[in-house]
Parts: C-alpha cells; structure tokens; sequence
C-alpha cells in the first residue's frame, strides 16, 4: 500500500507522465506534487484542478443519482425532496453514509496533453484525487485511466 510519494513515483513512471498531484478537492491544495505542472505553479494547478473535481462531483448533471436497487422511487432516510438536497450531498438515492463522489474519474484532453484526475475513496470523507497530467504524443490514456484506478484504490493517506 503506497503512501502520497509512492503513489506520485509510480504514476510518473506511466508513459508520457509530465506531472502528477494528489489534490484536496475541497480546499483546493496538494498534498504532494511530482513532475512539471502544466501552467508552472503546482499550488495554482491543484486550485484549478479541484475547482473541476468539485464541480464533476456535487453537480447531478454530470453524475445524476438514481435511487436505490431496493427501493425504487424512495427518498434516502434523513434527505428532505429532491429540491432541498445540497448538490453532491444527501442528494437523493444516495446512501447517507455512501460518502464516494458520484463520479470515478474525469479526462480533459488539450492540444497537447491530457488530465486524467481519479477520485480516491479514503475513510474519511473522501475529497481526494490523483491528477496526472500526460503528454498526449507519448502518452497512453487507456494504461494511464487504468493504472490511476489501481493507485488510489491501494494509496494509504496517513
């Protein structure tokens, strides 16, 4: 189980890495950095890059709930209409005590790269991504998506 510096050392270690972050989305800073950042500032990238994060994942129109196998049509105990929900928490057909961000991971690609950020399920309240930044001429998107999954699911957050 790989902490914050072997998880950012085995991410560069991907095909055309050219940065990589473990990011806070909720306040915005890195908890670690490896690489170049793309605008040349590590902090300033992390800020961006959550501002993404946060939006993919409070928002239902990229990650819309829908209610649970067991009761459909229900509204999820404790959670008020769906009108009342907060965006991303208590919204409806979501477990209370499911604190995992609807979404797994988000790809931007650019002319000359591409962002894979993957969301980190960890047992608190989960508001943590890997950011890895690839060259898009020597970079594997596919390998990287895949691989990114494997880090979080294994990274250890002390």
């Amino acid at each position: 189980m790989p902490g914050i510096d072997a998880c950012l050392q085995e991410a560069m270690s991907l095909p055309g890495a050219r940065g990589a972050a473990i990011v806070d989305w909720t306040s915005g800073l890195a908890l670690g950095t490896a690489g170049e950042s793309p605008n040349g500032d590590h902090e300033a990238t992390a800020a961006e890059t959550a501002e993404l994060a946060r939006a993919a994942a409070e928002y239902t129109a990229f990650a819309p709930d829908t209610p649970a196998p067991d009761a459909p049509g229900e509204e999820t105990a404790g959670q008020g209409p769906p009108d009342q929900a907060t965006p991303g928490h208590g919204a409806p057909g979501r477990d209370a005590a499911d604190k995992r961000p609807p979404v797994e991971d988000l790809i931007v690609t650019t002319r000359v790269g591409y962002h894979v950020l993957c969301f980190v399920e960890t047992t608190f309240d989960s508001s943590v991504f890997l950011h890895l930044w690839l060259d898009r001429d020597t970079g594997n998107l596919a390998l990287a998506r895949l691989r990114l999954r494997q880090l979080a699911e294994r990274l250890v957050l002390a």
